[in-house]
């Protein structure tokens, strides 16, 4: 199940990143992070009430443990996932996007070393293989030939929004558990309350400094709501695989969104693939087998 909610994710998050540069290039980097939250809440809302009208009778005995532990990792998730996704945003404006966000996919390996420092992770030598293969891959596609080419802002922003993104899933996988609820009520919940906190966070500060940007993202409906739809669906799929494993090896096979984003780029803008991109693929591909046998 966690391997067909991480392919869900992946493919939803494609979508999304296309809908958030396209709107990146009109609104503010608030404005665009905004975006990805501000319809979802609802959506979040329909899916719970929806488990709960198909719940098991074992269901109505078992009731969630909100703590003042869970509310903790959903605030640290909810903050952190908005400065990932602002950074994220940042380097849709840089010259090299490609490089930079290749370095913010080195999210995976900032989950595996922080997931094992701090959160009792555990990987086995062949979920370790599967991280590093990952990374080579999201390497090869970044499309950098060589260490010099690499300019250090935007090392500094994509290495940052990649940590910031390892944190938030981790957090919210402790919130998941410290629930205590069974498979998929738990992660449900958390989806919930995640969104609810960044869009409540992001739109009070919005109203108090810049209302300008809720105005341009209201000017532009049809790109707002399709960016907060398919960042629903995309943290739905990331949110319940994460729920049943390891964030690391949730995060390595989630670079198969690399793969749906040169599809798209090959079928529907018709551009042709490097050598790299082929091999990074073919990376990619065995990163995920790695894991999913780990």
């Amino acid at each position: 199940m966690w391997i067909l909610f991480t392919f869900l994710a992946a493919s939803m998050q494609a979508i999304r990143n296309a809908c958030q540069k396209e709107l990146s290039k009109e609104v503010s980097v608030l404005g665009v992070t905004l975006a990805r939250f501000i319809y979802a809440s609802p959506l979040a809302a329909l899916y719970l009430a929806g488990l709960y009208q198909f719940q098991s009778p074992a269901m109505l005995e078992v009731s969630a443990k909100f703590s003042v532990g869970f509310a903790g990792y959903v605030l640290a998730a909810s903050v952190m996932q908005i400065l990932a996704t602002a950074l994220m945003v940042v380097l849709f404006k840089q010259k090299n996007y490609a490089i930079g966000v290749g370095l913010a996919k080195s999210e995976a390996i900032f989950a595996a070393v922080l997931g094992v420092l701090f959160f009792a992770s555990v990987l086995s030598p062949l979920g370790w293989l599967g991280v590093g293969v990952g990374a080579i891959a999201v390497f090869l596609l970044s499309g950098v030939r060589n260490l010099t080419e690499l300019p250090l802002q935007t090392v500094a922003i994509g290495a940052a929004s990649g940590a910031a993104f390892a944190l938030t899933s981790l957090w919210i996988r402790e919130a998941s558990l410290a629930l205590g609820l069974p498979f998929p009520y738990g992660a449900a919940w958390v989806l919930l309350f995640v969104i609810s906190c960044q869009t409540l966070l992001l739109l009070g500060y919005l109203l108090i400094r810049d209302r300008a940007v809720l105005v341009a993202l209201w000017q532009r409906p049809r790109l707002t709501l399709l960016t907060s739809f398919f960042s629903c669906i995309g943290s739905l799929g990331w949110f319940t695989a994460m729920s049943l494993e390891s964030v690391p090896l949730v995060k390595t096979l989630g670079q198969v969104e690399v793969l749906f984003t040169l599809l798209i780029s090959v079928f529907w803008f018709k551009e042709k693939l490097k050598r790299t991109d082929l091999l990074g693929l073919a990376l990619v591909v065995i990163a995920a087998v790695l894991v999913m046998w780990a």
